[in-house]
């Protein structure tokens, strides 16, 4: 199993908390001062990396009116594909700007190429690991073309089925891809918790003995928080700045202080899981006297009969430990005992 995959210097897999990954998207509102500002408050609440999309309008789709470009339903309705990510874009020349800034700040900042161009823009911004998205996972030319760069590379699985994910791990590999990452994704915006299917998560790392996390488009944060103790190692959630100012996806992005929650609760889950064990921990060595144990609760005379109606399980857990009751019980008193005292084995003839 792989244990590990490396994005700009930090370690992510086996014995690592949770990475977390803000994404930018669209939520820039077309305003470069408002994607510096985001970027800066994903370091702020903790983030280990902000993710952009590279990507214009022209290199997505076309722009024509026939009824296939036109979207009826959704968060979207009303656009065609092309009006929709003409205003979504994260234009080319900001880029240098963005990634500059990040470094600036000391965040990790990489893309989501959607084509050959884009790989090659951010090859110019020595990007350090490469995301493609659940749309273009089927895109195997694409995905080859990033493997060849070497770099990490992040797949999202959303709407693929098996035979699809094996595919694209595939081409990942043959690329020249070493360091793998699966994020199960729905692919629905937002997409409802009943549909989550978390159980997938281990299910890809067996699979295809990848590390894994998930790409989250739930509300809230329930969703990614508990999709660590399945074995997330990677959890993508986009990020705005504020859900009034209205954007291609604002209404499932989280805000700051929602990311911050995320941030901190992930890795607290992360170390809630810990490891299987049975010995005592260090902060219950101090209840333990707590207990129960045997506890004289009549005065006992020498060489009496020891009984139900003397001995009795009680608290605290300084005597005999309740096991022992029965065999116990029918014995003489080596000495005389007080009520209050811890019984133990002195006080017993064999």
């Amino acid at each position: 199993m792989v244990k590990s995959v490396t994005i700009d210097g930090r370690k992510i897999g086996k014995g690592e908390p949770p990475y977390i990954i803000a994404e930018l998207s669209a939520n820039h509102n077309g305003q470069i001062d408002r994607a510096l500002e985001t970027i800066s408050m994903a370091k702020k609440m903790g983030a280990d990396a902000v993710k952009l999309q590279t990507y214009t309008a022209d290199t997505l789709t076309i722009d024509c009116d026939k009824e296939d470009f036109q979207i009826h339903d959704g968060l979207w309705k009303g656009y065609s594909l092309y009006k929709l990510y003409e205003w979504a874009q994260t234009p080319f020349e900001w880029h240098q700007a963005l990634f500059d800034h990040a470094r600036k700040e000391g965040i990790t900042c990489f893309s989501t190429p959607f084509d050959e161009s884009a790989v090659d823009l951010l090859e110019d911004l020595n990007s350090p690991a490469y995301k493609i998205a659940s749309f273009e996972v089927i895109d195997l030319s694409l995905i080859h073309y990033v493997a060849q760069t070497k770099k990490p590379m992040i797949i999202s699985t959303g709407m693929a089925n098996l035979d699809e994910i094996a595919e694209a791990v595939d081409a990942a590999r043959n690329g020249g891809c070493d360091e793998l990452i699966l994020l199960h994704c729905i692919s629905g915006y937002p997409a409802p918790v009943e549909e989550s299917n978390l159980r997938t998560i281990p299910d890809l790392a067996n699979r295809f003995d990848v590390i894994t996390g998930l790409s989250d488009h739930t509300l809230g944060t329930t969703v990614s928080i508990a999709s660590v103790a399945l074995g997330a190692k990677v959890i993508e959630k986009h990020v705005t700045l504020s859900r009034a100012e209205k954007g291609p996806d604002s209404s499932f992005s989280l805000e700051p202080h929602e990311l911050e929650y995320l941030c901190k609760e992930t890795k607290n889950a992360w170390y809630a899981l810990g490891c299987a064990g049975y010995d005592k921990k260090p902060v219950e060595e101090s209840n333990v006297r707590f207990r129960r144990s045997i506890y004289v609760v009549k005065d006992i005379k020498k060489d009496e009969i020891i009984n139900t109606g003397n001995i009795r399980r009680i608290r605290p857990g300084f005597g005999l430990s309740p096991k022992y009751f029965d065999e116990i019980i029918g014995k003489r008193a080596s000495c005389d005992i007080s009520r209050g005292e811890a019984l133990c084995w002195s006080h017993i003839k064999d």
